[in-house]
């Protein structure tokens, strides 16, 4: 009687496990990893690992399992990236004013754009952000009013963590000029100042964001509903300085330390979804806002690349990205198409089954077929490229062209008399466009087209309709 009466049991419980792993399937689950200043050279599948000190296993784990993109690019600076990612749109239009330009002055979003979260919550996900935010610290444009169910992090850039610390911070100076906090929201709640982000908290912060996003993970997992976790970290940002775990760790240094310190808590993320069962129903990316820090000795590296952040160079533009969802992404594939960062929105989108909104100009493409192997073709073949609000040119193919560039000594912008073109296979380091441009001025009708066509794109924009109060 007692194995009839199992039998039973189990045949009543079988229909209800199987209906769940059906619905998590049909709604994968999301973990977005950004790294913060993170270069292109770091991880040891794109020529960094032992070579820059520290091994990355599980950050080359997920390469081995899925795809890695050699020619994936992004804004160049925190902010503006940050908004492309989660928008799906370049970063200008969420600064155009109606009828107008852009603004001068750029920071943060504006409370009409829709980000990926609240597309992702509107289809029944949780959604969480764990670590950094730099989109908005004011009442109303948070991450938790922005489509995030909860939130844990800080609200701005490292950097702020000097403060506290430095005998010549002045904090009666300025309003603004106030130390950072760490902060922890709910959708609907106002943020809670915690612990002030000095150099010891900065220390942790980056222990504390992986320990929020497993809870989130595994919550969610129990009760089988899909999850975004955004789990933007805020390693390798100067000040660059390992939890006390990892300190002295590798033996070369800080910022190997580091680098040795991401790749395990990458790979504690990874365990989980594994320990789960949630390997084959969920979508794990690896990435980064941006090319390596310019700040002096901050030893980042950019690889094969030139330059780094605040640059319109390759080394600014062009960072890691992998992802892994097995089953559905073919493992071990490595393709120099060229994505953006803005396709992001629309191909997890896709993946989700949940659309994308249709009242505003998305400049995203959808990759999930290109992701999947379906094609070997990625549908985007150019993107143009901005440094702040300041356009700076194009990518067509393997063709580049600059009309501004960065003086290597003093930052500054310099507007070009002819525009600099590159081979970017022929000539990777951007050294020698009169070459270049001497043999192949026809390259410069279709990358004009590009810049014209995102002109014109701007134009018919009407931009954002809070954008003057937001």
């Amino acid at each position: 009687m007692r194995t009839l009466a199992l039998f039973f049991a189990v045949a009543l419980v079988l229909p209800s496990l199987a209906g769940a792993a059906q619905t998590r399937s049909s709604r994968p689950n999301v973990v977005l990893v950004l790294m913060d200043n993170y270069g292109y050279g770091e991880p040891g599948v794109y020529g960094g690992g032992i070579l820059r000190g520290a091994a990355t296993p599980n950050i080359d784990a997920i390469a081995r399992d899925g795809l890695r993109l050699t020619n994936y690019n992004v804004e160049s600076e925190c902010t503006p990236s940050r908004a492309a990612l989660l928008t799906g749109r370049y970063a200008v239009r969420t600064r155009l004013r109606k009828g107008g330009p852009p603004r001068g002055i750029w920071y943060g979003l504006t409370g009409w754009e829709v980000t990926i979260a609240e597309q992702l919550s509107a289809a029944g996900y949780a959604t969480g952000i764990f670590g950094k935010w730099h989109l908005g610290d004011e009442p109303g444009r948070f991450p938790t009013d922005q489509g995030f169910d909860e939130w844990y992090g800080i609200p701005n850039s490292s950097d702020v963590a000097y403060w506290p610390d430095s005998d010549l911070f002045q904090p009666d100076s300025h309003p603004l000029a106030r130390p950072e906090h760490v902060m922890s929201s709910t959708r609907g709640s106002a943020p809670q100042s915690l612990a002030v982000y000095d150099r010891k908290q900065r220390r942790l912060i980056d222990r504390e964001i992986t320990d929020r996003a497993l809870e989130f993970m595994r919550r969610n997992a129990r009760v089988g509903k899909p999850f975004f976790a955004y789990v933007p970290y805020t390693q390798t940002h100067d000040p660059v300085e390992p939890h006390p775990d990892f300190a002295g760790r590798t033996g070369n240094g800080v910022f190997a330390d580091v680098l040795a310190q991401s790749d395990a808590y990458v790979g504690e993320l990874l365990d989980e979804i594994d320990e789960l069962g949630l390997a084959r129903d969920t979508i794990f990316i690896f990435t980064s806002d941006n090319g390596n820090d310019f700040v002096e000795n901050s030893f980042g590296f950019s690889g094969p690349w030139r330059g780094s952040m605040y640059t319109p160079y390759e080394g600014s533009l062009r960072v890691p990205f992998i992802i892994r969802w097995p089953g559905r992404v073919p493992a071990g594939r490595v393709s120099n198409e060229i994505v953006h960062q803005i396709d992001v929105f629309p191909t997890l989108a896709a993946m989700a089954g949940t659309g994308v909104p249709t009242d505003r100009k998305l400049d995203g493409l959808d990759q999930s077929a290109f992701f999947a192997g379906s094609t070997e073709r990625s549908p985007r073949e150019s993107i143009v490229i901005y440094v702040n609000n300041a356009l700076y040119g194009a990518k067509w193919r393997n063709w580049k062209m600059l009309t501004k560039q960065i003086a290597s000594d003093d930052q500054t912008i310099q507007t070009l008399n002819f525009p600099s073109i590159y081979n970017l296979v022929v000539d990777p380091k951007e050294q020698d466009p009169v070459r270049t441009a001497t043999f192949n001025t026809w390259s410069a009708i279709p990358l004009d087209q590009v810049i014209q066509d995102h002109l014109s794109s701007l134009a018919d924009d009407p931009g954002s309709p809070d954008s003057q109060k937001n």
